[in-house]
């Protein structure tokens, strides 16, 4: 792996970090069938090359992070495929070698691009489960049962050489709290990010100012804010934790339409652009409809990583960058 500086550093700086936009988005696009409960995971197993191009489809857009093919790739749940949890971590390690080699091909015709980074994905334990629970935040586990779930993964990224962990899609304030005390156990940078009930609160319903007191003070966190929620949310969740917390913040939001978790279908978009004749309903004028169109207002509110989560494609991370070139 290449000697990058660390996450913290670089934010530091003041520098706005693109990330990446949706994996599985363009992993269909490219005929992939995710129908699946190991969702985009299931790749690793049968056309791994296939993500690495859609790593450097990204970073040839502008991104300077790739998230990790591993959100859905657990020992556990590749055991319901027959598994066993010594190849299924090495397919973990498989997530990273295949975005650090997306990495070095593109520095290898662009050597000046870089600090490129790879961010190790941890996906919550309701993305194991995949009945839509990383939205709700409605399952119950002890401390340790979250930790003996996460640890594994956690342990195959770090050796694998991953330059931060990515603990994303957060509903759950006690998940957090687990993978926080992994973090530390295993001293490697993170960020981490949260679904959303609504502009003010997680999926389990705790106050967004209750998860920035939790993260504010730790020193491998380099990060926190929301991914995987729709664009009118980001504004004011990033208003609420900015009240709570200096840390940078993070958003990497869907494109815009609606998820259903029950029949796993996108459709319209919820939130549409304001009429002019009042407040939106986050009280922060227009609805963005777009990432380029919000990365301007979510950079004021403190977001140093702005990309794309899902439907989200690396069009609009190249649009992300050109909005954020022009504003330096």
């Amino acid at each position: 792996m290449p000697s990058n500086p660390p996450l913290s550093t670089l934010l530091e700086s003041r520098k706005i970090l693109p990330a990446d936009g949706a994996l599985a988005t363009q992993l269909e696009a490219r005929g992939c069938n995710l129908d699946d409960p190991l969702w985009s995971a299931k790749v690793l197993l049968d056309q791994p090359h296939l993500i690495k191009d859609v790593h450097l489809d990204y970073f040839r857009a502008g991104a300077r992070v790739a998230t990790t093919a591993s959100y859905q790739a657990t020992p556990q749940g590749f055991a319901a495929r027959g598994i066993r949890e010594q190849e299924a971590l090495e397919l973990v390690a498989l997530s990273v070698r295949l975005a650090d080699e997306a990495r070095r091909e593109h520095l290898a015709g662009a050597p000046d691009g870089g600090p490129l980074l790879v961010a190790g994905s941890v996906g919550p334990y309701g993305a194991y489960l995949a009945d839509g629970s990383e939205y709700r935040g409605d399952y119950v586990l002890t401390s340790t049962e979250f930790q003996d779930f996460h640890r594994p993964r956690i342990a195959a990224l770090v050796e694998a050489g991953v330059d931060f962990l990515a603990c994303e899609t957060l509903p759950s304030f006690a998940e957090a709290e687990a993978l926080l005390a992994l973090t530390e156990e295993f001293d490697v940078e993170s960020w981490f990010s949260f679904s959303l009930r609504d502009g003010a609160h997680v999926s389990d319903g705790t106050p967004l100012a209750v998860v920035a007191g939790l993260l504010d003070a730790r020193p491998l966190v380099a990060a926190v804010g929301v991914n995987c929620v729709p664009l009118h949310l980001v504004t004011p969740a990033l208003a609420a934790l900015r009240q709570s917390t200096d840390k940078p913040l993070v958003a990497y939001p869907n494109s815009g339409e609606t998820y259903d978790p029950v029949t796993k279908t996108w459709g319209p978009a919820a939130a549409s652009r304001s009429t002019g004749h009042g407040p939106s309903e986050d009280g922060h004028g227009a609805h963005p409809l777009s990432l380029a169109e919000g990365t301007a207002a979510w950079q004021e509110l403190g977001a140093r990583i702005i990309g794309g989560c899902c439907r989200t494609t690396p069009g609009d991370i190249a649009a992300v960058g050109r909005v954020i070139s022009a504003e330096a």
